[in-house]
């Protein structure tokens, strides 16, 4: 399931993180893949360790933990701290699919990526290209979301960022490992929530609502791995 969610960031809150990554130190983007992304990707991005990334970062998970649709759709369990990109003058990242497992910066943990999340921080008229494509069972798809937006697509699906022509493309990434490890599941379970969130804005709540609210509650509690 690929999922559009809007204005996660203000125009207010991305031009003051925008003047912030403005002033950092980038480096190559392959010093955050393995073999067979490094073949495929050029960018440049914000070191891991970075504490503008850091702090960066806990803003927009902050800003997540507040966006009921991210939350219905992903069922976030965990989250790598997010990373940024920036793209311009050609630079592009190559078909690939991201890793399995990516480990925590700083501890000994290791989080399965169920997700995939890009967080679009330059409006699509201020850059030619830098469309992000994914491919999976329904097709190929391109997107290019206001500044603010994010989009959310399973970590399984290949993946490309189109060459950047003019002006410079620039993003937050990072992963989640879900509750409900299964994509078809999780999507089930987040169309159940938006219906149940409709029904309950036109009805109140009423017998009904409750009874769904509790089979959603179900199914959570037999697919989740908490």
């Amino acid at each position: 399931m690929m999922l559009h969610v809007p204005d996660v960031l203000s125009p207010e809150q991305v031009s003051a993180l925008r003047r912030r990554l403005d002033e950092a130190d980038w480096v190559d983007g392959r010093q955050t893949v393995g073999d067979q992304g490094a073949r495929v990707k050029r960018n440049r991005q914000l070191a891991e360790q970075s504490p503008v990334a850091q702090q960066l970062g806990q803003g927009i998970l902050a800003a997540l933990a507040r966006n009921a649709l991210f939350f219905s759709a992903a069922l976030p369990l965990r989250f790598v701290p997010p990373l940024f990109n920036s793209y311009e003058g050609g630079e592009h990242y190559g078909l690939h699919v991201d890793g399995s497992v990516r480990a925590l910066p700083g501890t000994q943990l290791q989080l399965r990526t169920d997700l995939s999340c890009t967080l679009f921080l330059t409006d699509p008229e201020d850059y030619d290209g830098g469309e992000l494509e994914v491919v999976d069972t329904y097709g190929t798809h391109e997107v290019k979301l206001p500044a603010g937006d994010l989009i959310l697509y399973p970590s399984s699906s290949l993946h490309r960022v189109h060459p950047v022509t003019r002006g410079a493309r620039i993003a937050s990434f990072f992963w989640v490992q879900s509750m409900v490890r299964d994509d078809r599941q999780r999507a089930m379970l987040f169309e159940l929530d938006q219906t149940i969130q409709k029904l309950r804005a036109r009805l109140g709540e009423c017998e009904e609502t409750v009874g769904l609210t509790g089979q959603y509650h179900n199914l959570l509690r037999m697919w989740s791995e908490v």
